[in-house]
């Protein structure tokens, strides 16, 4: 485990007083580490650019400490934090050229001449934007201008990046492209990045860790994998990717798994996570490309009916209605030369593979 490069310890932020109290994060503590890119993950109103303003240091803790590098600068302005943000809109200025944008810091810091022409060059090169220094920024295109945002932040070679949604202005195409961009900028400086997203597939892609965020709290920190194959909580489950969840009875309980019996009468093995306790009934996840489906009546199979097939070129959704009710997912990879045809309104069976199914905290 690396170093923490930042920590919130028991942050709580509160707005308003009274009845018009809101409570933006309620005793939220996290470590980010050196040299990781740690996205903080949650839809609108979670608290995550909260978090993140206070970083860097545009708000204070109501209470709770903000920790760089082992040391408190929850009282810090932002100015005296070596910590740089990249908003939404980029703020450059359009009246300037790429170079000059990515100047402006570096002077206000007071930098030689020499000293501001070097990490200017060294930007441009980061970014690969050699070409376009002399063009003013009014001039380029969205992708272009983020670019120089960025240029602009990493310039003065902060501790702490952080990154406030700022993939959400470009079309799809060059979203994927930036995605790529940004983690290879995180790679080659090493500076820490932080950055804030609603989007799933942005933070699954990106991320070397995930804080998943709502009403104020996190509720699972981990890999995107570990997030991805093994939410804890239900809201996690449900929030990250396609997901199936069902009702089911626990038969017995142990530590770390558990047999479970789906409605149908079936039984099988289920991961645990901690805090569950000894729960007669639970909700279970289970991925839809965790599973097949396999003819009907075969054995160790949850029994439905196809309603619907849906083709998305990669892979073909199955949409099944279950004999005790449930809708359940499949995705299947498509392949060359498959057969994979089946009729809605057909008898189907679903196989559910090996250690696929996970108990959530509800």
């Amino acid at each position: 485990m690396g170093k923490a490069a930042v920590e919130a310890r028991g942050v709580t932020k509160a707005f308003g007083e009274g009845p018009e109290r809101v409570l933006a994060l309620d005793n939220v503590s996290v470590e980010i580490r050196e040299n990781e890119f740690f996205t903080l993950l949650g839809p609108s109103g979670c608290g995550k650019t909260t978090l993140l303003r206070l970083i860097a240091g545009f708000d204070h803790p109501t209470s709770g400490h903000i920790l760089l590098d082992g040391q408190d600068i929850s009282g810090l302005p932002p100015f005296k934090r070596p910590v740089n943000t990249v908003f939404q809109s980029y703020a450059l200025f359009p009246h300037m050229t790429v170079a000059g944008n990515i100047a402006f810091g570096l002077e206000m810091l007071g930098k030689s001449k020499a000293e501001v022409a070097a990490s200017v060059d060294e930007m441009l090169k980061l970014v690969r934007m050699e070409e376009l220094k002399n063009r003013k920024t009014s001039q380029i295109s969205g992708g272009q201008q983020q670019r120089v945002a960025l240029a602009r932040a990493l310039a003065p070679h902060p501790k702490v990046l952080l990154l406030d949604e700022p993939l959400s202005a470009l079309d799809l195409k060059l979203r994927k492209e930036m995605q790529i961009e940004l983690k290879r900028l995180q790679h080659e400086t090493g500076i820490t990045f932080v950055f804030v997203t609603h989007d799933q597939e942005e933070a699954l892609t990106m991320s070397d860790r995930i804080a998943v965020m709502s009403s104020g709290n996190i509720l699972q920190v981990g890999t995107p994998r570990e997030i991805y194959d093994h939410p804890k909580e239900r809201f996690v489950a449900n929030f990250i990717g396609d997901t199936n969840l069902m009702e089911v009875d626990v038969v017995s309980m142990g530590e770390g798994s558990a047999r479970i019996r789906f409605p149908s009468g079936l039984e099988t093995d289920a991961t645990v996570p901690d805090g569950v306790g000894d729960a007669k009934r639970v909700t279970v996840v289970v991925r839809p490309e965790h599973a097949r489906i396999a003819a009907a009546g075969d054995a160790g199979t949850l029994a439905g009916t196809l309603e619907n097939v849906v083709y998305f070129g990669t892979d073909t959704h199955y949409h099944i209605r279950l004999d005790h009710g449930d809708m359940f997912t499949v995705r299947a990879q498509n392949r060359r030369g498959a057969d994979e045809a089946h009729a809605p309104g057909t008898p189907i069976g679903v196989i559910l593979a090996d250690q696929a199914v996970q108990i959530l905290r509800d």
